[in-house]
């Protein structure tokens, strides 16, 4: 049975967190450990039993070390594919988790469940194309079974690869590839990532081009361990035939988890909210560039202790309470690097004063649902004033929210941030289906009563 989240309103929010880990290069930093080079005689005997010596864990050199990955589902679906595929996982603790890439892939046909991650679907299809010998079948759950794949097939099929399937399941059989030109249709981090990851089991140069840059996470992952790329504006090539070698790597804060709090902030007098080891790569940091334009007279965040993890920025953030909410535009550019953000944002957009405007996101349309869509009625439900269009949304404010029943439609980021439009609202509200939050923020209800002091009821 799905669970329901019921929430009041709250005071100021303060205190520190550290979000959760970020799931996008935790997905990467798992598969990028299991392609790492791989000695097939590599391994440290031990008295105390392989890979232990004196009750202390000891990889092998060709071991990976990820620390504070994030333990929610879509990033354990990587994990298991990867096991499937025939990598080694040890979890040493809650905290850590070693990686050791196969021997000799898997040759039997497998099925590889990626239950509600995209993310896996999708980087993995570009992984596996280019190994031979490789059957697999990659499925996923109700939801992730409609978001569309015909964005990966497509440019991997240029390739030469054995690939099927505009939804899931995807089938895919490992052979070589050739190196493409790719124009992609939609500025897409996953749809890049794909194409790069098949480009290096190619012999030639392959090159991507955006028609906006997306994250980059995994350029700058693969030019901390070494692997060559040239970046010529929105176009990232990289030539076939790389490989790096075992690495160790701190997951930094995820800042799309932690927009949650930073608009519960801005939302709620007198509040302020710290964020430790949070990820500030300039790809993802959309949200602060909007803040920094909505308050250009009132700083209202501060970044220190700024640091780098494999290429990653790293940086204590601190979110203030402003003077007045000002009504802003999302558009153009400015989308992929705040996609995720928008169904929060919207929830900030009712308290803002004036007209906001998002468009050029029609991406939201095929996320784990149509974000628009579901956005915009809950909002409506609880008293706002806000319009959908067909690529985004217009929200005047601000207008009081009143509790109601809203349905998050198993969509963890519509879960919370209706969790956070309760604390504003009057009355009680219910956010129906709230499962999925633990999919990318399982501490998400202990935050939200640490830094507000107010403990919400989930009801299973």
């Amino acid at each position: 049975m799905a669970r329901r989240l019921i929430v009041r309103k709250t005071g100021a929010f303060r205190g520190t967190i550290r979000p959760p880990s970020d799931k996008s290069l935790t997905h990467r930093a798992y598969m990028f450990a299991a392609l790492s080079r791989r000695e097939s005689d590599d391994f440290i005997p031990a008295v105390d039993g392989p890979g232990v010596v004196g009750g202390i864990q000891i990889p092998c050199p060709s071991t990976s070390i990820i620390n504070y990955p994030l333990n929610g589902e879509d990033c354990e679906s990587t994990l298991n594919c990867l096991v499937t595929l025939g990598a080694e996982v040890r979890r040493i603790s809650a905290t850590q988790v070693h990686i050791t890439p196969p021997i000799r892939w898997v040759t039997e046909p497998v099925v590889l469940d990626c239950g509600n991650s995209g993310t896996t679907m999708r980087l993995l299809s570009g992984i596996l194309a280019g190994i031979e010998g490789i059957d697999a079948t990659i499925i996923g759950d109700e939801s992730l079974s409609r978001r569309p794949m015909g964005r990966i097939t497509k440019p991997l099929q240029e390739m030469g690869a054995d690939i099927t399937g505009d939804t899931a399941p995807v089938r895919i059989r490992g052979k070589a590839l050739r190196a493409i030109q790719y124009q992609s249709p939609v500025a897409s981090a996953q749809v890049k990532s794909a194409v790069l990851l098949a480009g290096l089991r190619t012999d030639g140069r392959t090159t991507v081009t955006e028609p906006a840059l997306s994250r980059d996470h995994t350029e700058r992952m693969f030019t901390a361990l070494g692997i060559d790329l040239d970046t010529q504006e929105n176009s990232i090539s990289v030539n076939g035939g790389q490989q790096w070698n075992s690495f160790e790597f701190t997951v930094p804060g995820d800042i799309s988890s932690a927009a949650f709090f930073m608009v519960a902030s801005l939302l709620h007098p007198q509040s302020e909210v710290t964020f430790r080891e949070l990820g500030v790569n300039p790809s993802r940091t959309g949200v602060l560039d909007l803040f920094a334009k909505m308050f250009p007279d009132d700083s209202v965040f501060e970044l220190k202790d700024t640091h780098e993890e494999l290429g990653e920025p790293v940086a204590t953030v601190i979110i203030g309470a402003p003077k007045i909410l000002p009504a802003f535009e999302i558009a153009g550019e400015m989308v992929p690097a705040l996609i995720d953000e928008i169904p929060i944002l919207a929830v900030l957009a009712t308290q803002c004063h004036g007209t906001t405007v998002i468009r050029d996101a029609q991406e939201l349309r095929v996320k784990e649902t149509d974000r628009i869509a579901v956005v915009t009625k809950n909002l409506k439900q609880m008293g706002a004033d806000i319009t959908a269009t067909d690529d985004g949304m217009i929200i005047n404010g601000p207008t009081p929210l009143h509790g109601t029943t809203v349905d998050s439609s198993g969509d963890h980021r519509i879960g919370m941030s209706f969790a956070i439009a309760g604390t504003i609202a009057t009355g009680e509200t219910i956010i129906e289906n709230v499962d999925s939050i633990r999919t990318s923020y399982p501490e998400f209800v202990r935050h939200l009563t640490e830094l507000s002091g107010f403990v919400p009821e989930v009801i299973e």
